[in-house]
Formats: structure tokens, C-alpha cells, sequence
């Protein structure tokens, strides 16, 4: 589990890094990535925390927790929604370039910013409520602070606000997209408008096989959620569900690079620049 964090966190501070000095960067959909990539590197130092507090408390036989441990529980459900509402902001954008070109507004700079801040507010706001009503509580079986898995209002309202809401938005975008493109396919169409919609489709397709990995990764989690509502969730399940999270973070990350061409050809461009030789004149 440390291990895939401190990889995945070190690729998102390269990827950044990378976009922020990369002129050819910066662009609306780069800006996105590198949201993503800041998401990322805050979900990795999350779990980089929540495991050396375990490692630390099962180490030392520690069966107290402190409210750094509170704070951590608050700040996974935090950056959970981060993760996933990064990918969501990017498949908004690209239904409006192809389904309303016209609306320039709606795709300025200053729209979008707007809306990454949104995400940004909402993902620190909505579980914030957890922290005053004693719903994040220590598991000491698990060392880790979360709440407790089992059929309540606050586990379903975190699922909602954290998976089901930016995921089902997400698919929901590619499915109009797929309906868009096929509508206009069948009409005497521009080839390069053409062109480009399948091309922003290919780009949320993409988002979507993000997701995924998301998704079929942190199945053992939702599993877990639905054997505790009938109180038969194994006894170590935060840390089994962990593990898949961790390995999903870093698969993720490796997948967003594959998957993002400018800023694969930067870092190659990088890798492969050679200095210039001097060569000695003979005068």
C-alpha cells in the first residue's frame, strides 16, 4: 500500500510539473489533467497517511486513536470525491465542445476554472458534517478512523456524493455523446465536424476507462457495504478494500499518462533530447 501511494504521488508531481513549465501545456483539456494530477497527488498523500498511522499503531500495539486519526477519516472521504469529480469536469467540457460549439462561454477559461473551484468546495463541504456528529469513529480491529460500515443515511449519502453522483454523470455524458454522434452520422455533416466529435468522444471513452479501474478495483469497498447492512462484513475489511483502493490510485495515474498524448510527448521529448556536441575548430 505505501509503496503504490509514494510511486503514484511521486508521477503526479512530475506530471505537474511537466504541464506547469510545458508551454504546449497549457490548454483547457491540460488544465484538467492537471487537476487530476493534483487530485491525485493530495488522494496518494491521504493514503500515504492513513497507512503509516496503521503501520505505526500495529507496530507499537496502539489501541488508541487521536483526532489526527479523525482528521485523516474526514480527509479520505475528502479526497475520494476529489478523485472522481476531476474526471467528471472534463467530460462536461467536451459534451459542450461538440454538442454546443457555438456556446463559447460555456468552454472560456474562466468557466472552467470556476467549475474546478465548485468541485474543490463540494468535495470539502459535504463530508465535513461527519466530523460533529460522531459518525467517523476508530476501528480498532482496522486501525483507521471511518465510518461504520452498515445500512445509514451518512454511508449512503457519502456513496452518493463520492461514487454514484460524479459516475453516473460521467456515463451518462458518454452515452449522449455515443447518441449524438450517431445522430449526426446519419445527416450530411461537415467531415471535420464529424471528425471531431468522435474524437472528444474518443477522449471521454478514455475518462471512462478511468473510471472504471476505479470502479472495478474498489468493488471489495462496495461489497463490504453491502454485507454490513446485513452485518456480515469480514473483520478486516478497511484494510482488504484498502489495498485494491491503493493499487487502483497508482494503475490510474500510469493509465491518465497513456492516455494523455501531449503530455507523453513532453516527457519523451525530455527523455530523449540529447545535448548539442561541441565540435573543436581548427583555425
Amino acid at each position: 500500500m505505501l509503496s503504490c501511494s509514494v510511486f503514484g504521488v511521486l508521477l503526479g508531481v512530475i506530471f505537474i510539473c511537466v504541464i506547469f513549465f510545458d508551454k504546449t501545456c497549457h490548454t483547457i483539456p491540460m488544465m484538467f489533467v492537471a487537476n487530476s494530477c493534483l487530485a491525485q497527488i493530495i488522494f496518494g498523500s491521504c493514503t500515504i497517511s492513513m497507512t503509516l498511522f496503521t503501520l505505526q499503531n500495529d507496530l507499537k500495539q496502539i489501541w488508541y486513536y487521536n483526532s489526527f486519526c479523525h482528521f485523516l477519516g474526514y480527509y479520505g472521504y475528502v479526497v475520494t470525491a476529489l478523485q472522481n469529480c476531476s474526471y467528471l469536469l472534463p467530460a462536461i467540457y467536451r459534451y459542450f465542445v461538440v454538442v454546443y460549439p457555438n456556446r463559447v462561454l460555456w468552454q472560456s477559461v474562466k468557466i472552467q476554472i470556476s467549475l474546478i473551484c465548485l468541485t474543490w468546495i463540494f468535495a470539502f463541504v459535504y463530508p465535513i458534517a461527519f466530523l460533529f456528529t460522531g459518525d467517523i469513529v476508530y476501528n480498532v480491529d482496522n486501525q483507521i478512523c471511518q465510518m461504520t460500515l452498515k445500512f445509514s443515511f451518512p454511508i449512503i449519502y457519502m456513496a452518493f456524493c463520492a461514487y454514484m453522483m460524479p459516475v453516473s454523470m460521467i456515463m451518462f455524458i458518454y452515452f449522449k455523446l455515443v447518441q449524438y454522434v450517431r445522430e449526426i452520422s446519419k445527416h450530411i455533416t461537415p467531415v471535420n465536424t464529424l471528425s471531431r466529435a468522435k474524437l472528444e468522444l474518443k477522449m471521454v471513452r478514455r475518462i471512462v476507462i478511468l473510471i472504471s479501474i476505479l470502479l472495478i478495483l474498489g468493488l471489495p469497498y462496495t461489497i463490504f457495504i453491502f454485507m454490513s447492512f446485513f452485518n456480515s462484513a469480514p473483520k478486516y475489511h478497511f484494510r482488504i478494500a484498502y489495498i485494491f483502493i491503493n493499487v487502483s490510485f497508482l494503475l490510474v495515474i500510469i493509465t491518465l499518462y497513456t492516455f494523455t498524448e501531449p503530455l507523453k510527448t513532453s516527457i519523451m521529448k525530455r527523455f530523449n533530447s540529447r545535448p548539442n556536441a561541441i565540435l573543436p575548430t581548427i583555425t
